[in-house]
């Protein structure tokens, strides 16, 4: 077990395998939230071929790909969007295309390259492409391809993890992240490291992607500007109350709870956006939200009822297990996840029961980005008397 919160990261992955618990067996939400913004990725990629006059090589990247199908599913569609816009042009050779899956050293790859041959097969079959496959084990907050050899990146619910727990969290030891009783200092800390985080990866990214090249990202968000309001981050909420609960039955040391938090920031759209034009690399084409619907509103009798809502609240907490288990187990151990999550399943039951009289604070937010000309940026960032000096040589020559 690790006390370290900066090491903590170092264990942060999906929870791997197929198995019940794992991350391709319950990532059902993240596929789906993949098909609600699809036609932007579309979009982008057609764009980007317009402005590079479809290139004979393609090299697009899924950043934080995580596990299992749900990476190969968006790869897919996204190789299929190329070689069908080439074919649509009237271009008679689809390009090479490569394609890059990035995640933490730790990511479960190999459950993901179990299933590239299956998707090279059915690629040739239907659209007759040609397509490299390759992992790329390191965090996106640092330099990961040659510089100018990106032409798209795709990222979807990965930005919301931190490169590091935020320092300054001292007093916000009875929870394990931002909640309605933290210091406003604690809210501070968070947007604080989300924000040099993002800055990073796009400062990054702007060094590796080609002008004109693309980006589509899409986040965990929230909806109301309160960051300390209690539905924006329900449901760490929920799981520092399990945690707390086998601290007070003697389970888990205080601590072990003082020392935990979870490496996690949901931003709203302002802050993304905020981050964006700030650091400068990128143009914004399009802004999308999508609200996310809890499918839990049931009128029954109470017996039922509560049979229902309490396995609503066991899928729930299926869900949250397979993203947050390994970085529970490299802190409190192995032994104590099953009851952790059994705790969670009945609060979630308990908190289903009455989210419906509860405002809906969660939202997904995707982002399209074109890297910006550094060329045509040129006379931007130059001061108006070195345009001036400039414009005069040129009279003089």
């Amino acid at each position: 077990m690790s006390s370290s919160r900066d090491s903590l990261v170092d264990a942060l992955s999906m929870k791997e395998g197929n198995g019940e618990h794992s991350y391709d067996t319950n990532s059902h939400y993240q596929r789906s939230v993949f098909s609600e913004i699809e036609h932007v990725v579309v979009e982008s990629i057609i764009e980007m071929l317009m402005n590079l006059d479809y290139p004979e090589y393609i090299k697009v990247t899924d950043l934080g790909c995580s596990s299992g199908r749900n990476t190969l599913f968006a790869m897919s569609e996204i190789v299929n969007t190329i070689i069908q816009s080439y074919h649509q042009k009237g271009r008679p050779n689809a390009p090479e295309i490569e394609c890059c899956l990035n995640d933490l050293p730790h990511n479960d790859f190999n459950t993901t390259f179990k299933l590239v041959p299956s998707f090279l097969e059915k690629l040739k079959m239907e659209v007759k492409g040609k397509c490299f496959v390759s992992g790329v084990p390191n965090s996106f907050y640092s330099r990961l391809f040659p510089s100018m050899s990106l032409h798209l990146a795709h990222s979807s619910f990965s930005l919301h993890w931190l490169s590091r727990v935020p320092d300054g969290l001292e007093n916000n030891n009875t929870s394990i992240h931002i909640n309605d009783t933290s210091p406003p200092d604690v809210y501070k800390s968070y947007l604080n490291q989300f924000k040099n985080d993002f800055s990073l990866f796009l400062r990054m990214r702007s060094e590796e992607i080609v002008p004109n090249g693309q980006m589509v990202l899409t986040f965990v968000g929230r909806k109301v500007s309160d960051p300390l309001s209690k539905n924006c981050f329900q449901v760490w909420s929920l799981l520092s109350d399990c945690i707390l609960d086998l601290v007070s039955e003697g389970i888990i040391k205080e601590s072990g709870m003082h020392s935990f938090s979870m490496p996690f920031y949901n931003p709203n759209e302002e802050e993304v956006r905020e981050v964006v034009i700030n650091e400068g690399s990128f143009k914004i084409n399009k802004i999308e939200t999508h609200d996310h619907i809890v499918p839990y509103k049931i009128e029954k009798d109470e017996e039922e009822l509560s049979l229902e809502l309490m396995e609503a609240g066991k899928e729930r907490a299926t869900g949250i297990r397979c993203i947050t288990e390994p970085l529970l187990v490299a802190h409190f151990g192995e032994t104590v996840i099953d009851q952790v999550f059994d705790k969670y399943a009945q609060y979630m039951a308990k908190y289903l029961s009455v989210s419906s009289r509860r405002p809906n604070m969660t939202l997904n937010i995707c982002f399209s980005l074109t890297r910006k000309n550094k060329d045509s940026l040129f006379f931007y960032v130059c001061q108006p008397d070195m345009i001036s000096k400039l414009w005069n040589s040129f009279i003089v020559f």
